[in-house]
Formats: C-alpha cells, structure tokens, sequence
C-alpha cells in the first residue's frame, strides 16, 4: 500500500461508560485516534457470494498497523458511523484491513 492511496482521514471510537450524578450510567462513543485511510471497494466475488444480497453500506478501510483496535470500536468517515466487523493484519505489523458496516 502506498502512502498516496490514504486520503481519507478517520475517527477510530470507543465506547465509554460514565456514572451521571443521578447514579445512571450514560454510554458515549469518544475518539481514540484520527488515522489516514484507505478505502478500498468491494471485488466482485464478495456481491456474488452473497448471491445480490450484499448488505448496503459495507466498507473496508486499510490503515497503518495499529495495536488496541478491537471489534467492539467503530468508525467514523464523513459523518456516518461504522460498526467495526472484522479486522486482519496486513503483512507483519503493517497495516490492518477493517471490514465495517454503516450503522442505521
């Protein structure tokens, strides 16, 4: 992957439970880190496998390798939010492969 092909910057979020004063707990999504991305369209054999059932709104981002990043964080690209599905490592330490779905 060339550094070229990351011209999208996005929000990688984690969410976070707080204690209110009233003693409920109130769950927000903070950021975690800004990151470069790459966004990377869906091959062919992906819409086939699913025989024209290809969820809408599928997405994979490829960063540079970063630790902590978990599927419970999302994604945030333009102002919509992306439910992180799986994540594989690309080479060594290098870079990671997120797959995530639009929220709705």
């Amino acid at each position: 992957m060339r550094a070229g092909n990351l011209r999208h910057t996005i929000d990688l979020q984690r969410e976070t439970a707080t204690v209110a004063d009233s003693g409920s707990v109130i769950t927000t999504w903070s950021i975690f880190a800004s990151v470069r991305a790459e966004i990377v369209t869906a091959s062919a054999d992906e819409y086939l496998t699913g025989y024209g059932e290809a969820e809408a709104g599928n997405v994979v981002f490829r960063i540079w390798w970063r630790p902590g990043l978990d599927t419970a964080d999302r994604i945030m690209h333009a102002g919509k939010a992306y439910d992180v599905k799986a994540i594989s490592e690309i080479g060594f330490r290098r870079f990671l492969e997120i797959k995530a779905v639009a929220t709705t």
